[in-house]
């Protein structure tokens, strides 16, 4: 786990250095777009109206519009705010647990105590046991302020988002209206229902079916060849023009020391060779390989002409890491 955020617990004179973790994740098996007819992954760009360009995050701002006008903020502007830059959980009130409607938690994130002595936190964390009480907090996070629940989860003290009161829709609904006659057996039976289901609840005896059936029907796929290469979903191929093609640093190597053996040679070309392989390994293309192992210091001038044939011979790609592609 990596904290998303360093600052402190402070109530009164009280203040417990803590580092925030994000208590939940992620499980659904995430899929992309590509396109039905040949595969291709689908892009999308951040074009401006304005001038048609494609635009990177690091030229964009946020803005608000209100009817004829815009109004532009950028990160400085942000980042001036003062709550933007506050780093403190503040404790506004102490509040009986049973009082918090479950409909206003939104995010849940784990409390680690963030100095050499524990002691104020555990101390804040045994106390909100023995008194069953929830603290109410304001704290700032990744742009806005936050109403927040401060609980103990076992050993742990658990942060968790509030949604402000307005965010909360009310329910109206015409059917609420309607009066409803519901007869005391008609009563008694639904709650023998109810009880013939009882049980404690065990989250772990639940599962996400639908994920489970998505990577089965992934895998039998998988077993049945039913795939494309990945590579070709980003139109890449061996006729992509030089710089686009991705090849294994190990098959550049083996192809650079494959030429250094065919090539005809004095005394020492072997180790020559293998310094060509090296120098694929550096610089990731096979020009600087041809440049580095100097063909004519180990071709006599006279096997120059036949050397430059085989060299045209084979396709003109350079050899790019395959981290640089994906990432």
């Amino acid at each position: 786990m990596r904290s998303i955020w360093k600052g402190s617990i402070a109530f009164g004179l009280v203040n417990v250095p803590v580092k925030l973790y994000s208590a939940t994740e992620d499980h659904d098996v995430h899929l992309h777009q590509v396109h039905d007819k040949d595969g291709g992954r689908i892009r999308y760009q951040r074009r401006c109206e304005v001038c048609g360009t494609v635009v990177d995050f690091e030229h964009i701002d946020k803005a608000y519009a209100e009817e004829d006008r815009t109004v532009v903020l950028t990160e400085e502007d942000l980042s001036s705010l003062p709550e933007e830059r506050s780093r403190e959980i503040d404790v506004v009130e102490f509040v009986p647990s049973e009082q918090l409607d479950p409909i206003m938690f939104d995010r849940s994130y784990f409390l680690e105590p963030d100095s050499k002595s524990a002691k104020a936190y555990v101390l804040l964390r045994k106390t909100l046991e023995k008194t069953d009480r929830t603290a109410i907090v304001h704290f700032s996070l990744r742009q806005k302020s936050r109403l927040g629940a401060l609980r103990t989860r076992g050993d742990v003290l658990m942060l968790q988002s509030l949604l402000w009161d307005d965010e909360v829709r009310e329910a109206k609904f015409p059917a609420l209206d309607e009066r409803v006659r519901i007869s005391a057996k008609e009563l008694k039976m639904s709650a023998s229902l109810v009880e013939s289901f009882a049980a404690d609840f065990a989250p772990d005896r639940f599962t996400d079916d639908y994920q489970e059936q998505l990577q089965q029907l992934i895998d039998a796929k998988l077993a049945e060849g039913d795939a494309l290469d990945t590579a070709a979903t980003f139109g890449e191929s061996e006729d992509s023009e030089p710089g686009g093609e991705v090849i294994d640093l190990m098959e550049a190597l083996r192809r650079s020391i494959d030429k250094g053996k065919t090539t005809p040679a004095k005394k020492g070309t072997t180790g020559k060779a293998r310094s060509n392989a090296a120098s694929v390994g550096k610089s990731g293309t096979k020009k600087a390989a041809a440049r580095k192992g100097g063909a004519s210091k180990t071709t006599p001038k006279k096997a120059a002409p036949r050397k430059s044939k085989t060299t045209r011979s084979k396709p003109k790609s350079s050899v790019t890491a395959k981290s640089s592609k994906t990432g």
